[in-house]
């Protein structure tokens, strides 16, 4: 770690200055110097008391450095930057939907009993996978304490957050032996086949085949396992529909449409105001499609795809698949490439 080489009055009053025109800009200070940070004397303290080792934590952490990529990609994720039309282009890939086939194949036991323990298909436990690593092939390449240190010191907006990811990382170097100090992941301190955070780690991952260890990074059977794990712990309903394209008469539907993608009103409500789903017995075919109850809560997304407006009506567990991803774009694209495997899956039988 670089360090400033002058007085010690000298030293706080830069370090204070460098940190201060960060979290104007967002952007990296000369020296990290996270040790320093009052934050990460915080943290280190708790951790202590945990019984963690200090040194160990000062050592990893005394090496992190900040990333300004990092600060640049959170700054601008994709799913802010793309409408649906550029959005899917990204994860609806001939290629992707081959490798998940590949994929389900070597896993199919074990997709099977994740299926029956938790209630979730093994087309969306597959998609998930496949969005996030293309099935392991792209896990990240950042060291995750830089990216965590990076977020939780010099990202104000969601310093608290990440901090506590932080945290997290090195408490699960005694409870999933991970190696804190080389770890990879995404820009958001997202970890293997599945992209969990540390939190979402300690709170869902599971050993999936028994062996006393909880590896999401070197073993998929824990991955699928903890995919689906996530989903039932988020209220994923088996055998509800996701989504289905929706049929607008007037204009009743614009009010519904400025509700977010979280189900607020019902099928009744909804076709009172003129938007109706796709029924699976209309003479107009299509895959997204469902008939359900008239109490059945849903949300009207309205999307901007290749050839222009979209509009879906989503159930609550288009909400579930929100809750490993905050956007709807995200969402969408599980649910289509799932689809996309599901129809593989079954031409190969």
């Amino acid at each position: 770690m670089r360090r400033i080489h002058q007085g010690i009055i000298g030293t706080l009053f830069s370090l204070s200055a460098l940190t201060a025109q960060a979290e104007l800009e967002h952007t990296c200070p000369e020296n990290s110097a996270y040790l320093e940070r009052p934050a990460a004397k915080t943290m280190i303290a708790d951790l202590v008391k945990q019984g963690l080792d200090e040194q160990r934590i000062r050592t990893v952490l005394g090496s992190a450095e900040c990333q300004p990529k990092i600060l640049e990609s959170i700054a601008r994720p994709a799913e802010k930057t793309h409408t649906w039309a550029t959005y899917q282009k990204i994860f609806l890939q001939e290629s992707r939907v081959q490798k998940g086939v590949e994929f389900a194949n070597t896993h199919a036991d074990t997709l099977t009993r994740a299926e029956q323990t938790y209630g979730v298909p093994r087309e969306i436990i597959l998609a998930i996978i496949g969005v996030e690593t293309r099935y392991g092939q792209h896990m990240g390449t950042y060291r995750v304490v830089d990216a965590l240190a990076t977020l939780g010191f010099d990202y104000p907006p969601r310093s608290t957050f990440f901090a506590k990811q932080l945290k997290a990382l090195f408490e699960l170097e005694q409870q999933a032996h991970i190696d804190a100090d080389s770890i990879t992941g995404s820009y958001a301190g997202a970890m293997g086949f599945g992209q969990f955070i540390p939190t979402s780690y300690q709170a869902f991952a599971v050993d999936f085949d028994n062996d006393g260890v909880t590896d999401l990074v070197n073993n998929p059977v824990d991955a699928i396992g903890s995919v689906a794990n996530y989903f039932s712990e988020h209220k994923w309903t088996p055998g509800l529909p996701v989504a289905a394209r929706a049929q607008l008469k007037g204009q009743g539907f614009k009010p519904l449409a400025k509700k977010g993608y979280k189900p607020g009103f019902t099928l009744a409500e909804a076709s009172q105001a003129g938007v109706t789903p796709l029924s699976c017995d209309a003479a107009i075919t299509s895959e997204y499609c469902f008939d359900l109850p008239d109490n059945t809560r849903v949300a009207l997304l309205d999307l901007q795809g290749t050839d222009g407006a979209e509009f879906w009506l989503a159930t609550d567990n288009f909400y579930t698949i929100t809750r490993y991803n905050h956007s709807r774009l995200y969402a969408m694209a599980v649910l289509q490439l799932s689809r996309q495997l599901a129809a593989a899956l079954e031409n190969t039988q």
